[in-house]
């Protein structure tokens, strides 16, 4: 069976450009536009690998981040997010608190998106 990853982007072209990059790698994509949807779609099947934005109304990246490593401590979580220096202080206290992931920076090229899944899910 292929490796599922859920992308959580509340940004449509940003879903669309991960979901371009990813297409053709033989990847299940699935995608959400909210922490919480993205939630329900990771409680229906635990991903092997999560793209999470940091910068959504509703439940923001750090808070869908913890609710996910609550449900499945393990979970690869990759934060993308063009605001890293904004929610220094929240991911610090996540990381203090011992939750598990890697920060990337927006704008990711599509081989810079297919790397970090290929060495995720090939490893």
């Amino acid at each position: 069976m292929s490796k599922k990853i859920l992308i959580i982007d509340d940004d449509a072209s940003v879903r669309d450009a991960f979901e371009l990059a990813l297409g053709d790698e033989g990847y299940r994509l699935e995608t959400a536009d909210s922490g919480q949807a993205g939630l329900e779609s990771a409680m229906a099947e635990i991903p092997d690998l999560v793209f999470l934005d940091l910068k959504m109304p509703g439940m923001d990246g750090v808070e869908t981040l913890r609710r996910l490593k609550a449900e499945a401590a393990d979970l690869n979580v990759y934060i993308v997010t063009a605001f890293a220096r904004e929610f220094m202080e929240p991911l610090q206290k996540a990381r203090d608190d011992g939750l598990s992931f890697q920060l990337a920076a927006k704008p990711l090229m599509g081989e810079q998106i297919r790397m970090i899944a290929r060495v995720v899910l090939e490893a």
